[in-house]
């Protein structure tokens, strides 16, 4: 699994003995609550030893450490660590001898029914398995994320189900480098083990079923930028319709949240600046709802005057005034095989990322006579 590693800048360290550097620079460096703990790849690359040199350091107590490297940068590694906020991690410490059979999660939010319903997965499988969860919300706010994951590990779970990956954070590559098991589920993140709907052959469904039924002037209601399924889904529509000859200009491609507030402000910023579509496909059933109530409201009638289609088929989709034409994923199964998944990994197997079929579903708000 390859990752990579921010390297944290510090003026002069390499060309000073370990207690000169010390001195020098803890009135320049910011204190350890002030940034983001430092992994063993990035003291690797400060005191420019190998990063199994300074796991071995680490993980030694006094002058044993001295059988892994010199005296001058045994220190060096350590006052590294201190100053940058290294915390070890007591998962990989005990991960040789002992399991504690709790896995942690952690999603956006529980209360979303996606979220929810991939829990219900996770949790069915795990009691089968005689392993008991507990889950967390992030808020899908990185500092959240970080501090849910040490207090997870602080508790020694064998390994974590991440519901929120970012693509635009580097935190999942330094949490590998540490060697935490963990898998990804409702997002993907390459290169690492993911277990997800294929939201990219979703997108295209939503292309193909729009091409069929004459709705090309489409609005998609995107989503959060940072999120693979806001991006699968998006491309996949895109990907469809440029093979059929048909652009989306990047206009009609506005990224906002998931839910129905988001949906909403999204589709008063594409009337408000003259978009007229004829069709809108949201990347989630509650910012499709969302968008509804503003078409509704601006004169516009669906699917007359405008196609709506959702993703995910949440209970709400079928029971909405106007039936929503929405792609099924297979929210608990996605659990369930997340957290097989994870104690294949626990256990030493090597595991690859996964994608599970999505199911288009035809209903009124696309049915056009």
């Amino acid at each position: 699994m390859s990752t990579r590693q921010r390297q944290v800048p510090l003026a002069g360290a390499r060309r000073r003995d370990a207690t000169q550097w010390a001195r020098s620079s803890r009135s320049s460096v910011t204190t350890p609550s002030s940034r983001r703990p430092i992994t063993q790849r990035g003291i690797a690359q400060l005191a420019e030893v190998s990063v199994t040199t300074v796991s071995r350091v680490l993980s030694s107590d006094g002058d044993e450490s001295l059988q892994w490297a010199s005296p001058g940068k045994v220190a060096l590694i350590r006052e590294i660590a201190e100053l940058h906020g290294y915390r070890r991690n007591p998962h990989a410490a005990s991960l040789r001898t002992a399991r504690s059979n709790q896995i942690g999660v952690i999603v956006p939010r529980l209360q979303d029914y996606v979220l929810a319903t991939i829990y219900e997965g996770i949790d069915e499988a795990a009691t089968e398995q005689g392993i008991s969860t507990f889950v967390t919300n992030s808020l899908d706010d990185v500092a959240k994320q970080r501090t849910r994951t040490q207090q997870m590990l602080d508790r020694r779970v064998d390994g974590i189900i991440f519901g929120d990956a970012h693509l635009d954070d580097p935190f999942l590559e330094e949490l590998a480098e540490d060697g935490v098991p963990f898998v990804l589920t409702s997002r993907r993140k390459p290169p690492f083990v993911s277990v997800t709907c294929d939201d990219y052959e979703g997108g295209r469904l939503v292309g193909q079923h729009l091409i069929e039924i004459g709705r090309t002037d489409v609005l998609i209601l995107a989503g959060l930028a940072f999120a693979s399924t806001a991006r699968d889904r998006t491309q996949g529509l895109v990907d469809r319709f440029r093979e059929a000859g048909i652009d989306v200009p990047q206009d009609r491609i506005i990224f906002r949240g998931f839910d129905a507030a988001a949906g909403r402000e999204a589709t008063v910023e594409a009337l408000a600046a003259g978009i007229t579509p004829n069709a809108v496909f949201a990347t989630n059933d509650f910012a499709a709802i969302g968008g509804l109530g503003v078409l509704i409201s601006a004169g516009y009638s669906v699917p007359e005057d405008v196609a709506l289609v959702g993703y995910n088929d949440t209970p709400l989709a079928e029971s909405v005034g106007i039936p929503l034409t929405t792609i099924r994923s297979p929210m608990h199964e996605m659990g369930r095989e997340a957290l097989l998944r994870l104690t294949k990994l626990i256990a030493g197997e090597a595991q690859e990322a996964t994608t599970l079929p999505p199911e288009l579903l035809v209903r009124a708000s696309t049915t056009v006579r």
